[in-house]
């Protein structure tokens, strides 16, 4: 059965679905080819180059989850898992709020200016509003068990 929404409600999921989507959306591409950033995060993370596909991946279903309705849900569950990793990969690890890619040939190194850590952090937001907004898409799935 359908959920219905007050137009504000559906305003708002829209939103932050399509933020959280694009926000990840955004990084696949650098992700997938190799960039110098990712690569240097998931060095320092010492998941480099399986934990930068994988992360990939799970982002591209989670953007793909957020954008269909009936998903959305879905979609706001694994954002949430996904930008607590990567803000917690920020605070607990060396990688910092401030992402340092080391410079080459001699030049210094380039720092993003928490660019990334902010972006996690509005991604964690849309994805809590999505899913507190489609909770509706979860209590319906436990309640057919």
């Amino acid at each position: 059965m359908p959920e219905t929404m007050s137009k504000q409600k559906l305003i708002t999921s829209w939103i932050a679905r399509i933020v959280a989507a694009v926000i990840m959306g955004q990084t696949l591409f650098f992700k997938f080819s190799g960039a110098a950033e990712p690569i240097h995060i998931f060095s320092t993370l010492g998941a480099e180059p399986w934990g930068r596909y994988a992360t990939g991946v799970f982002e591209l279903i989670a953007a793909v989850l957020l954008l269909v309705p009936r998903t959305a849900a879905f979609g706001g569950l694994l954002t949430i898992g996904l930008m607590i990793g990567a803000l917690g990969s920020h605070l607990f690890t060396p990688l910092g709020i401030v992402v340092k890619v080391p410079g080459q040939n001699g030049e210094p190194a380039v720092g993003d200016g928490g660019q990334l850590f902010i972006m996690g952090c509005i991604a964690l937001v849309a994805g809590i509003i999505t899913t507190v907004l489609h909770k509706d898409q979860i209590l319906g799935l436990l309640k057919k068990k």
